[in-house]
């Protein structure tokens, strides 16, 4: 039986993540060259029946970046991270302080806005 996800200490980590931060630790590629900087505007979690469902909204996103960030707050659901630790995991800009990249297996594009 799987522990279930603790979706509140989730949502304390995700206040951590909204608006603009350098996410370069949330990014798989080692010799990105451009800005890693990104705004992320929303960032909701839902629990639907058995199934947890994250919905991001930003201004662009990194190679992986949404796969490491589930990652990352799904460690943080379990219990094996605390959700204090998103701003030190954000400003060392290092791939090795975030959590596992989340399976591609559920991810979906629903939309994309242009301004």
């Amino acid at each position: 039986m799987t522990q279930p996800l603790d979706i509140p200490r989730m949502e304390e980590a995700v206040s951590h993540l909204l608006g603009s931060h350098d996410f370069l630790s949330f990014c798989a590629n080692k010799h990105f060259k451009k800005s890693s900087v990104r705004t992320l505007r929303e960032l909701n979690i839902q629990r639907c029946g058995c199934e947890v469902v994250f919905t991001f909204k930003g201004d662009g996103f990194l190679y992986h970046m949404v796969r490491i960030l589930v990652g990352t707050l799904v460690e943080i659901g379990l219990g094996q991270r605390d959700p204090n630790e998103i701003p030190q995991i954000l400003a060392s800009r290092q791939r090795e302080n975030a959590g596992a990249t989340a399976p591609a297996s559920g991810l979906c594009l629903v939309e994309v806005q242009y301004p």
